[in-house]
């Protein structure tokens, strides 16, 4: 149960993020979250809605491996795992930001979906 509240929680940052790259990128709040001017974000708008794109393929993921239930706990982790790997990836060539909305989240819920 604490795996899969914690699944859902890395699940919803990633639909957060989703919103924030396919919808507000070339917002105030889009500049905002992810430190960019208007005229970067301008000509990088087509670029961050494909990325939020993936980002919603990786919720969707993981509210699958939540809504099999103990059955999609194989799931879920690979979902993880996905996360995880995408947040070293970002941390390492954007920033260490990235590390703790991403990689730590989905570590802590693949740890609860193993051991709890």
């Amino acid at each position: 149960m604490i795996g899969s509240i914690l699944t859902g929680f890395v699940a919803a940052i990633h639909v957060y993020i989703l919103v924030l790259e396919m919808f507000m990128w070339d917002t105030e709040r889009g500049r905002k979250a992810f430190g960019m001017t208007a005229e970067f974000s301008k000509s990088t708008k087509v670029l961050a809605a494909n990325q939020g794109l993936y980002n919603g393929f990786l919720a969707a993921g993981l509210i699958w491996g939540i809504w099999l239930g103990e059955a999609g706990d194989p799931v879920k982790l690979f979902f993880l795992a996905c996360v995880a790997v995408a947040g070293l990836y970002g941390a390492a060539t954007v920033g260490m930001r990235i590390l703790m909305v991403q990689t730590i989240p989905a570590v802590i819920a693949a740890v609860a979906v193993i051991y709890m």
